[in-house]
């Protein structure tokens, strides 16, 4: 899910970049700037204090549970164009979001100022909305238990915090990046882009949590456009390989931008003269730059629970494995050597963090396991409504800790976490399963695609494409998409890389809910090779 227009409109981003980003967050705002004073309460531990008081006027108002979060959120994005920069944008939002839980509603409410005054304000109002919902309620919260975390603190892996680093310096390395793809034959155009988000969270709920954490993302984009000479055709090549991590400014130096830039360029260059794809049927080798996203929209969000009850119909849509009775430990997904793991706590994944926002410290489940569905990512709320399961498995009803909101000012609700194709006991790498293919095409890349509400029928791009014969490259192919059907498709799965062929990829602006969040989340995966998936050509006229 994606919000490009949003973007567009409040941040002024030219159009050549957006049409290679997966969307902006709607909290990208023109909101009014944080005071220096409000900063330095913040940072001087008033957080405590005051999310104590939200506490306990939302316990005096009737609340049988509340939780306060206050945060400062941040965002750098630096846009740049061969050797023009394009836009700088910078947001530093501060405040205090309450929820509360009376007779089984919740209500939610928030402010930007950090009083006491204003948080108890705003726990009675959050009171007073759960106590209007009891109108629509058509089931009873309960919340799985979750011991208490008293004084907690967590740090995302970031060794170098790129908001310390000049703007000088990041759009130099953007400008002799450009400047180097634009040395490949035929490259005309070059955007490179560089996205960062700060957040730092406080969190106390009255259970006894009490938790400080502060999480790092980054995100190093290029882009090079090649055009023919005849100016007919161009082609694009983003930087798939490099993708959005929960680390520092060390993860875009470590990218190298400027010592790839130019072979990205050269790619672009190639895909002019490439082969147009024959339609038919064959075998696929991915690479985990583009597996990622098949991942993302064939699994992550079909086994959302809240989707698969139909709670998100109205927006982001329903889900094929559901009933969840119907479907845990009945439906296969695909063959025995499938195992997909949800967890937040891979390091360096942009859903890792130490606690959720419910206050749950997240643990590593299997969503698919050996091939069957076993479980949906879950939070406080909905982790009761498969006590049967959980019961039937032996297994404790707990929340997977997939709890978060994308703001102080967004209440909590569920969201994805990390979730990954595990690697196969055999160490098998990209090569091999190229080796191992007669007649197939290799894929690096994401790019397009497109996929029904239910999440059952989908087509996917790429950036780069590879005919296969005989177990060897034989040329670059162009204008390639792959169709499947979620459950045909993963069944088809023959082959997959081992440990050291693992690699991350992901979505830094996952969108879903209404008003519209904006979640980061990764997938990790290994190489893996699907026999006789139907190939499209996405450049052939009518």
């Amino acid at each position: 899910m994606t919000d490009r227009r949003e973007f567009l409109k409040r941040a002024g981003i030219a159009g050549t970049a957006l049409a290679v980003m997966s969307g902006l967050p709607s909290s990208v705002l023109a909101v009014p700037p944080v005071s220096r004073r409000d900063i330095d309460r913040f940072e001087s531990g008033v957080n405590k204090e005051l999310m104590m008081d939200a506490l306990n006027a939302a316990k005096a108002a009737g609340a049988s549970f509340a939780d306060a979060r206050i945060g400062r959120f941040r965002q750098n994005f630096i846009v740049t164009r061969e050797q023009q920069i394009i836009n700088v944008v910078d947001t530093d939002t501060l405040g205090c979001g309450v929820r509360v839980l009376v007779d089984g509603c919740w209500g939610f409410a928030a402010t930007r100022t950090l009083t006491k005054d204003s948080v108890v304000s705003a726990a009675r109002e959050a009171a007073a909305i759960a106590k209007a919902n009891r109108v629509a309620r058509d089931r009873s919260v309960e919340l799985a238990p979750a011991p208490a975390q008293p004084n907690a603190t967590w740090k995302s892996s970031c060794k170098i915090d790129p908001f310390d680093v000049p703007l000088e310096q990041k759009v130099d390395l953007l400008l002799k990046a450009n400047a180097e793809a634009l040395k490949a034959p035929k490259v005309k155009f070059v955007n490179g882009v560089l996205f960062f988000i700060k957040q730092d969270r406080s969190y106390a709920n009255t259970d006894g949590s009490v938790i400080e954490q502060t999480l790092v993302r980054s995100w190093p984009l290029l882009v090079a456009t090649a055009v023919s000479d005849d100016h007919t055709d161009f082609q694009n090549r983003q930087n798939a390989e490099a993708a959005p991590m929960g680390r520092g400014w060390e993860y875009v130096l470590e990218a190298d931008l400027v010592g790839n830039a130019r072979k990205w360029g050269e790619e672009a260059s190639q895909k002019l003269t490439a082969k147009p794809v024959d339609v038919g049927r064959y075998d696929l080798v991915l690479h985990p730059s583009n597996l990622w996203l098949t991942i993302h929209e064939s699994i992550g969000h079909p086994l959302e629970l809240d989707r698969a009850m139909g709670y998100e119909a109205n927006y982001a849509g329903t889900s094929f494995v559901a009933p969840p009775e119907d479907k845990l430990g009945k439906l296969r997904y695909g063959p025995s050597m499938m195992n997909i793991q949800g967890d937040r706590s891979q390091e360096g994944a942009i859903s890792t963090i130490g606690y959720d926002d419910d206050g749950v410290v997240p643990d590593d489940f299997l969503i698919i396991k050996e091939g069957m569905v076993n479980d949906y990512q879950t939070t406080r709320e909905q982790a009761p409504w498969l006590k049967w399961w959980y019961d039937q498995q032996g297994r404790p009803t707990r929340s997977h800790g997939c709890s978060y909101a994308d703001s102080w000012s967004s209440v909590q609700f569920q969201r994805m976490p990390n979730v990954s194709l595990l690697p196969g006991k055999e160490e098998k790498s990209y090569e091999d399963l190229i080796a191992a293919t007669d007649k197939g095409i290799a894929i690096i890349g994401d790019g397009s695609f497109s996929i029904d509400q239910q999440r059952y029928n989908a087509q996917f791009g790429g950036q780069v494409f590879y005919e296969i014969k005989g177990g060897k490259i034989a040329g670059m192919l162009k204008d390639v998409a792959y169709q499947i059907r979620t459950p045909d498709f993963w069944n088809s799965m023959d082959m997959i890389g081992g440990k050291s062929s693992y690699r991350l990829g992901g979505s830094f602006f996952d969108g879903k809910g209404q008003p519209g969040q904006s979640n980061g989340v990764s997938h990790g995966c290994v190489p893996t090779r699907f026999r006789n998936v139907n190939v499209i050509n996405t450049g052939r006229k009518a």
